[in-house]
């Protein structure tokens, strides 16, 4: 089956414009395979491998990532692997505007590298995609150098930004010596990778390794028993920990990494095909999503973390509850809770204070935990979509009306609001504590801001959303969800929410899909109820589970670079 593809280019999430392929079948279809090529590589590699597919009536897209093939940027490089990631999104979102496809009868054809990059843009961004295939992931990549991460973080350290040269050639590939000649005769494929999207690609695997359960897409797995490039055990252990549903995993143990390219591809290309065809048979569910918190994965994390742990936490609580008080922050967290409004103005502060200059010292060290580094991240992102959807609401005609459920000291709204006092906006804060809407108060006389009405209310009343006038046309939850384990609590904010906000009308909310110290802040932490701080984490598809139930659509979102904080905009159906 012959078929040729059209060029084509998309604007990314920063500007970028990057290239991608595509072969679309003579009538139009909303049914998409997407393809994610591997490192040094390109998007006309995957000419046969569509071919051989033969999948009638499905688009399929293959894009180049940043600094490979026609896309720009140096060769094997980009800003961070969180660009890429970030790229991924902007690319399916783009083939839904353009192409018409839904991402709901998409399914995910991903190669080594590409694979990771596949794996986190469907942990983090949670797609409603049908299934995903990862063919040789490269979790862990074999480097065969002793301590090579750790001399490669040294490197970077002292001499900056930097490559290194893959040690693999066409032979370690592929057994089959005309695709061999092919690969190493391509003008568009090169050896080299930047130092920080080595490290990246080690640090973001580890992440999806510890986390795949929170993944819950079909899967299948294709591992070459005979990989000169990355490990089959990582794979494995990502395999296992997965809670999709449906998830399959073959292994053809002569090939190589190459496996798209190998000696029997046949095989594997048809194990491939059945395995979309099945997947596009069966529509997405995620109607239990809205029940995690009732059993499942993030679940049980919940229920461990409520019975006692090691007591080498309680020695480091004690220790942060003395010795620590000499940090200022720390002192204000034991105060007014580590989770507090208060504490989050100080760590959006960001200066180090304390008892001493050793005090000082730890304050430091405590405000570059990177928790906190990814907060303020959160909140950027945060201020930077309000701003956005407030020029853009204007543009449109439209009045800004600003609802923020849970505002806390209301800072981020209005600090926004003041930079953007040329657009005609009204906001009504709410929050359940008087002194955070009396420090919103201070806030808004110091910044000058009018139109602002602070009202004193609990979020998780639906009685409160009733009879608003005028109705906001923004509305904002930052920050509450992520406190509160059980969904029937959240689902009745949301439903009060889209009550209030009118078709058209837009919601920003935040999530918390990972934590790297989600065990260390339960056993040692306590809340603003004085209580040991217990999250329960939502994963981003159970987030946005929710706010789609209650009458909202995910348009956008974004993540700071650890994968820890997102920042969500939906619109009202």
């Amino acid at each position: 089956m012959s078929m040729n593809s059209t060029e084509h280019a998309f604007t990314s999430w920063d500007g970028t414009s990057l290239f991608y392929r595509a072969w679309l079948p003579a009538r139009p279809t909303t049914r998409a395979l997407l393809l994610f090529h591997r490192g040094h590589e390109h998007s006309g590699r995957w000419q046969e491998t569509v071919e051989a597919l033969a999948l009638e009536d499905t688009a399929v897209f293959a894009w180049e990532a940043r600094g490979h093939g026609r896309s720009p940027g140096e060769r094997g490089s980009a800003e961070n692997l969180v660009a890429v990631i970030k790229d991924a999104d902007a690319f399916a979102r783009h083939l839904v505007a353009v192409h018409g496809i839904r991402l709901e009868d998409t399914v995910v054809l991903a190669h080594s590298v590409g694979a990771v990059v596949a794996a986190a843009w469907i942990h983090d961004f949670a797609p409603p995609v049908r299934g995903l295939v990862l063919a040789v992931p490269a979790f862990r990549v074999k480097l065969y150098v002793p301590f090579a991460v750790p001399l490669l973080r040294l490197k970077q350290k002292l001499f900056g930004p930097g490559y290194v040269k893959s040690y693999v050639k066409a032979k370690m590939l592929t057994h089959d010596p005309e695709q061999a000649a092919a690969y190493a005769a391509d003008p568009m494929i090169f050896r080299q990778i930047a130092v920080n999207i080595l490290l990246d690609l080690f640090d973001t695997s580890t992440r999806l390794l510890a986390d795949a359960g929170a993944i819950t897409v079909p899967t299948l797995m294709l591992t070459a028993g005979a990989d000169w490039v990355v490990k089959q055990s990582a794979q494995r252990t990502f395999f296992e920990r997965l809670s999709s549903p449906v998830k399959e995993m073959e292994i053809f143990p002569d090939m190589y990494h190459a496996v798209f390219h190998e000696k029997g591809r046949d095989a594997l290309v048809a194990r491939t095909r059945r395995f979309i065809l099945e997947r596009f048979a069966q529509p997405v569910d995620r109607a239990d999503l809205l029940d995690a918190d009732q059993h499942g994965y993030t679940k049980n994390e919940y229920d461990r973390l409520q019975r006692p742990g090691s007591p080498h936490f309680a020695i480091t609580r004690a220790s942060m509850k003395t010795l620590g008080r000499m940090s200022a922050g720390i002192a204000l967290g034991w105060r007014s809770g580590f989770d507090s409004g208060t504490t989050l103005d100080y760590i959006y502060e960001n200066r180090a204070r304390g008892f001493t200059p050793i005090g000082r010292l730890m304050d430091r060290s405590y405000l570059d935990a990177i928790g906190w580094r990814g907060i303020r991240v959160r909140r950027a992102n945060l201020e930077r979509m309000l701003r956005t959807l407030i020029e853009q609401t204007h543009a449109t005609g439209q009045p800004v009306r600003i609802l923020d459920i849970a505002t806390g000291a209301g800072r981020y709204v209005l600090e926004t609001l003041h930079a953007l006092r040329h657009i005609p906006a009204t906001a009504l804060l709410r929050d359940y504590k008087e002194e955070n809407l009396e420090a919103a108060r201070r806030t808004a006389k110091e910044l000058g801001v009018q139109d602002v009405t602070f009202t004193r209310a609990d979020a998780f009343d639906p009685a409160t959303y009733e009879n608003l006038s005028p109705r906001p046309t923004i509305g904002i939850v930052s920050g509450l969800h992520e406190l509160i384990p059980d969904n029937a609590r959240v689902r009745r904010s949301l439903e009060g929410l889209a009550r209030a906000i009118p078709p058209g009308g837009h919601l920003i909310y935040t999530g918390q899909p990972w934590h790297p110290q989600v065990e260390f802040i339960a056993r040692v932490l306590r809340n603003r109820e004085g209580q040991p701080w217990i999250m329960r984490r939502r994963t981003q598809a159970e987030m946005d589970e929710l706010v789609r139930a209650a009458g909202f659509d995910k348009i956008a979102m974004d993540i700071d670079p650890w994968g820890i904080f997102t920042v969500s905009v939906a619109i009202r159906r």
